[in-house]
């Protein structure tokens, strides 16, 4: 099975990771023109069976995807080099935004800019449910599914790994007996036209790294394992205890196992948890983080780094908070993406296993209703964070209800946020175009008022 030679491996995937804005169906579709349509050294049936086995994994689906076809063209070295380049250009991004944010976030140019990114986040979230929805919830069941995990979330705060566990065992109980309402999702269609897989360079055959045994995937991943584990046992031993360093790095590792469904869906419980539960930082300040995420190349989720950054330089424990707040993000992008890798590298050789299992496509389709609901509790405490001043939780039984001080209003952001959506819902306004205008009018806002 050929290959593509080292250096234009480097630089194909160097190219990819430049260009992967828009979130992961943004990610996904450049991959697909350049591996695919471009280069032809994958074809469209095996790129299709590669991204369904990393629907099924946590963590962000398209840096899976991209070290799934690394691992097939160059082996675990190639896995490592595709995932490695899809984060960092996003993590250096991140990095120099977080180091902005806390030097010069509150001159009023940068204020007005980030004040109109804040309107566009909350239409981007909302739009999400919108286009998720409308592909997750062919049935009522499915529907009802969506609507007990946003009601779990939102007024019993359920922790969300619960929520997610539920649905998934749901989902698994009922393909087992039978049932059709989870069915379906599997692999998309093959567009007529496309590339296949006998004409692309890897052909059809399954590459021999593939067929190794299990003693070969087993030193991978204890590697891996190590590696990923190695800065959690150091900061366990050596972190001054008034530092944030050991909540960071054991609270993302969780995360990083959990994040099913998307950024948008590990995201309302990473910033519920980062506000409500360890104070690093504000709702307003989190919504800020989330849309320079959305307009950095990269996964979304790596939004954490900021989440780290902050905490970190807040609680700098006696080091120079820009010092702790470097190595808090550096912290929080270790524990989150490595075990991509380890999922991957697990689960690659087995994937035609995977492939054809019934219960667990069950339990991935109503995962994916799930979110649905997720996403709507993420959009709906974004906004009104972002709307209003003062929030207050009122006890009503085993209910939560937040209740908005009305007085407290911004009727120029829920204006702004409105627009936006309709802008992207309505008449099809791309992610960038939405960011570029809501900041734009955020700064002549802040200027003029």
């Amino acid at each position: 099975m050929a290959s593509p030679s080292n250096r234009e491996f480097f630089r194909t995937f160097a190219r990819i990771a430049a260009l992967s804005f828009g979130g992961p169906a943004g990610q996904i579709a450049v991959m697909h023109r350049i591996l695919v349509d471009e280069k032809k050294w994958i074809g469209e049936e095996r790129f299709l069976h590669a991204l369904n086995f990393c629907m099924l994994l946590p963590g962000p689906e398209a840096q899976q995807l991209a070290i799934y076809i690394g691992w097939l063209l160059h082996r675990t070295r190639g896995g490592l080099i595709a995932g490695t380049l899809f984060v960092l250009p996003g993590a250096l991004a991140i990095m120099a935004l977080s180091w902005l944010y806390v030097l010069v976030g509150h001159a009023a140019p940068i204020a007005g800019l980030l004040f109109g990114l804040k309107a566009a986040v909350v239409a981007i979230v909302f739009q999400a449910v919108v286009r998720i929805g409308l592909r997750a919830l062919g049935n009522g069941i499915r529907r009802m599914v969506a609507v007990l995990a946003f009601l779990s979330l939102f007024f019993l705060h359920i922790p969300f790994p619960l929520v997610i566990l539920a649905a998934g065992l749901i989902g698994w109980v009922s393909a087992r007996s039978g049932a059709e309402v989870f069915r379906g999702g599997g692999h998309a269609a093959v567009q007529s036209g496309a590339v296949r897989d006998e004409d692309s360079l890897l052909g059809t055959g399954i590459p021999d790294h593939a067929r190794s045994g299990h003693r070969g995937v087993i030193a991978i991943l204890a590697a891996l394992i190590g590696v990923w584990l190695a800065p959690l046992v150091v900061i366990a031993i050596f972190a001054p205890k008034d530092s944030a360093f050991v909540q960071i790095g054991f609270f993302f590792s969780k995360m990083a196992m959990l994040t099913f469904g998307g950024a948008y869906a590990v995201l309302s419980w990473v910033g519920q948890s980062a506000v409500d539960h360890y104070h690093w930082l504000s709702p307003r300040e989190m919504l800020d983080g989330l849309g320079l995420a959305e307009s950095t190349p990269g996964p979304l989720i790596m939004v954490t780094q900021y989440v780290g950054f902050l905490a970190a330089y807040r609680h700098p424990a006696g080091l120079p908070p820009l010092l702790a707040g470097t190595l808090g993000g550096l912290l929080t992008t270790w524990v989150t993406f490595i075990p991509c890798f380890l999922g991957i590298f697990a689960g690659a050789p087995f994937i035609e296993r995977l492939r054809e299992n019934r219960a667990l496509a069950g339990a991935l389709a109503a995962i994916t209703a799930a979110v649905v609901g997720v996403i709507l509790n993420l959009a709906v405490w974004f906004a009104l964070h972002y709307w209003f001043g003062r929030i207050a939780d009122r006890r009503a039984g085993p209910f939560t209800l937040p209740i908005p001080d009305l007085g407290t209003i911004d009727w120029f952001a829920a204006l702004l946020s409105l627009v936006a959506l309709a802008a992207m819902v309505r008449f099809r306004f791309g992610t960038f175009s939405i960011l570029g205008v809501c900041s734009l009018a955020g700064l002549a806002w802040v200027l003029v008022v």
